[in-house]
């Protein structure tokens, strides 16, 4: 894949310098041009678990490609020796792209990078990315705002530094708006018996999508009582991400992207619950 220079287009990666790049939701064709030219420029590719492989490959052969990815439980390296790879990589002169899936400024970790390569005398780019939120919930045909449904959106997070979820549930629950939760399938008991304790109805849609715009992805909606339920039964399992309001309602109606699919006999469907499955895609290649 070659990346086309556009007219009055910032210079590619320069030696020393640190660029967090958002590699979007998943699909490798959401994200952007700027990032797209950076990797295939950089010395060295500084990668999450949620970058799809077809990104990284854009970097040149020579280049150092190091996985830094994390997962519940599972993490490669910690955040404070990712922090400190940087610094060292950049201040040997490397050009270096720190590749994010997502945005790298939305649950990506990137301010906290972005201040320790500051403070270490570091020049720095963001190059933002497709947030899992709006690439997500667009690919499942659910949109984050309706004039019938929703007028605002906030987006949380199912898990906080130190592990608790200790969130603002009152704010949280008020009626009229869109929840996006991201990293919270390990929590989603919890999370919706405490949207309901907080005045949410149980019969308030609310739908799970795993591995949005990738070829594996799937989703399941339900309601807020019976989420739970439904995504442990369908085996639905992180990368995942949480949607809670009336748009919900509007899936399968609006769905519109059909994966392809990796050849995995696809799960039953569920009492008050639909699932996508993985089927021939009706998209281009």
């Amino acid at each position: 894949m070659s990346v086309p220079v556009m007219a009055g287009a910032r210079p590619g990666p320069q030696p020393g310098h640190v660029y967090l790049v958002g590699a979007g939701p998943g699909d490798p064709e959401l994200m952007t041009l700027r990032g797209a030219r950076l990797v295939q420029g950089a010395d060295v590719v500084v990668y999450d678990n949620l970058v799809s492989p077809a990104i990284v490959a854009l970097a040149p052969a020579e280049a150092e490609r190091i996985y830094v990815g994390k997962k519940a439980a599972d993490h490669t390296l910690p955040q404070g020796e990712i922090n400190r790879l940087l610094v060292s990589l950049a201040t040997a002169g490397k050009r270096v792209v720190r590749l994010k899936g997502g945005d790298p400024f939305i649950f990506g970790r990137g301010g906290e990078e972005m201040e320790v390569l500051v403070d270490a005398g570091i020049t720095v780019e963001v190059v933002p990315g497709v947030t899992a939120a709006a690439g997500i919930a667009a690919y499942a045909g659910i949109p984050l705002t309706h004039r019938d449904h929703a007028q605002s959106v906030i987006f949380t997070t199912g898990f906080l530094k130190d592990g608790a979820l200790d969130l603002d549930w009152q704010m949280l629950a008020r009626p009229g708006q869109t929840l996006v939760i991201y990293m919270g399938i390990s929590r989603l008991a919890e999370i919706c018996a405490q949207l309901v304790a907080h005045g949410l109805a149980p019969d308030t849609p609310a739908g799970v999508i795993e591995r949005g715009t990738t070829d594996a992805q799937r989703v399941v909606t339900a309601d807020l009582a019976t989420l739970t339920t439904a995504v442990h039964s369908a085996g639905i399992r992180p990368p995942a991400l949480t949607v809670v309001g009336g748009v919900v309602g509007l899936y399968p109606k609006l769905a519109w992207f059909s994966p392809r699919g990796n050849g995995d006999a696809p799960h039953p469907p569920h009492a008050g619950c639909a699932v996508v499955h993985p089927t021939v895609s009706g998209r281009e290649a």
